[in-house]
């Protein structure tokens, strides 16, 4: 099976000019917890990605005023990303070896086509596998295990 089957097609992006209020709301809107960031609405060239744990860790917990900032403060702008040709076990090892929850779909020309979530794999994959995914993506990192 290949990641175009089981992904959420044409997902909500933003641009780093997004403030993060609008990003939060299209969070709630399209309940997901990550969206993708593009270069701008005219072209879906991913450039980063913005989670809801990226608006609480390099906002909140900074002390900075969420309402001030945009997506382009906060967002992570190394993504790791796939095809959407590349088959459902190299998707989950990319995840597992990079403890990525979500992880973009992009096209030969970088341009965001969807995104694959643990939940899509869930429903797609073996359950033995779909837990071994879960098992791996959620091992605390080095940074988490010497707090």
């Amino acid at each position: 099976m290949q990641v175009q089957e089981i992904m959420t097609g044409t997902p909500a992006c933003c641009t780093p000019e997004t403030n993060l209020r609008d990003v939060a709301a299209m969070m709630v809107q399209h309940d997901c917890g990550a969206v993708p960031v593009v270069k701008d609405d005219g072209h879906q060239k991913l450039v980063g990605m913005i989670t809801d744990r990226d608006i609480v860790c390099r906002t909140l917990a900074e002390g900075k005023n969420p309402l001030e900032m945009t997506a382009g403060a906060c967002m992570t702008d190394t993504v790791v990303s796939i095809t959407p040709e590349m088959n459902l076990e190299d998707c989950c090892r990319i995840m597992e070896q990079h403890q990525i929850r979500r992880i973009p779909v992009v096209d030969n020309f970088g341009v965001c086509r969807g995104i694959v979530s643990q939940a899509d794999l869930a429903q797609h994959v073996p359950q033995p596998k779909a837990g071994e995914i879960v098992k791996e993506v959620s091992q605390p990192t080095e940074k988490a295990a010497a707090l």
